[in-house]
């Protein structure tokens, strides 16, 4: 099976997170986007002060890349409107996919009208612009029962509000690979919190960010039915080899 197609080459990290300075941070996302050219992958997943370069390059290239990035990222408290002016310079950047991280513990902590605002005007800002959407729901962050539940409500606010031509624009996606684990439990997708996620975002898709580390477990998450699947490791899982990057 050609994977290449579903892999959103994912690399996140801050020059702080990855221990380097801003300059050498930068090389290596360029070598990613570079990489994801050559191999053409489906798509670029990078941080948005990364997307009007990889705008460039792919546009220099002649490529089909498409180009992701994260909003609110990783934790997903801030403010809507602070959300939605990051998506906007997004847009105008040149992003083709936006990666909205969901106020998780908002909706751990009942407050259910602010996510389906959240969620209304995200998708909303997205197909109008004609960008996917995809909404980090951070199953590592939730039990199985709020798995299920938060999934069934981007899918409702979704269904309930836009065109059903719409909805193959619109993701629930596990994780942000960011999330802190206790005793090493897994932070990303996993095959039973994906499941569920596919149980209940029909007509919606799924992506399985994070977990994902071997051409064999790449091509189980697509038999399952995710459409998307991010990954920091893209070139070595397509090549049928096994990564331990952490993303």
């Amino acid at each position: 099976m050609n994977i290449k197609k579903y892999l959103d080459s994912t690399y996140l990290k801050t020059a702080e997170q990855a221990g380097l300075n801003q300059e050498d941070n930068v090389k290596i996302v360029e070598g990613f986007i570079q990489e994801a050219i050559n191999e053409h992958f489906k798509l670029i997943m990078i941080r948005p002060n990364m997307v009007l370069s990889a705008k460039q390059m792919v546009s220099e290239a002649g490529s089909n890349l498409q180009i992701g990035t994260v909003i609110d990222f990783p934790e997903g408290k801030s403010a809507i409107a602070v959300k939605l002016v990051e998506a906007e310079k997004a847009i105008q950047d040149g992003a083709d996919d936006l990666d909205f991280v969901c106020n998780y513990e908002a909706f751990k902590n009942g407050n259910i009208d602010l996510i389906k605002e959240e969620i209304l005007k995200g998708t909303q800002l997205g197909i109008e612009n004609n960008k996917v959407v995809k909404w980090i729901i951070e199953v590592a962050a939730l039990n199985d029962e709020q798995i299920v539940q938060l999934t069934d409500l981007i899918k409702k606010v979704v269904v309930s509000n836009f065109k059903e031509t719409s909805f193959s624009s619109v993701f629930v996606k596990s994780s942000t690979g960011f999330f802190k684990t206790d005793n090493n439990l897994p932070n990303g997708a996993t095959i039973p919190s994906i499941i569920l996620m596919l149980e209940n975002a029909i007509p919606l898709s799924v992506k399985a960010a994070g977990g994902v580390r071997t051409y064999e477990e790449a091509v189980e998450m697509i038999k399952l039915g995710v459409k998307r699947i991010g990954t920091s490791g893209a070139k070595t899982i397509a090549n049928g080899e096994n990564t331990n990057i952490g993303y």
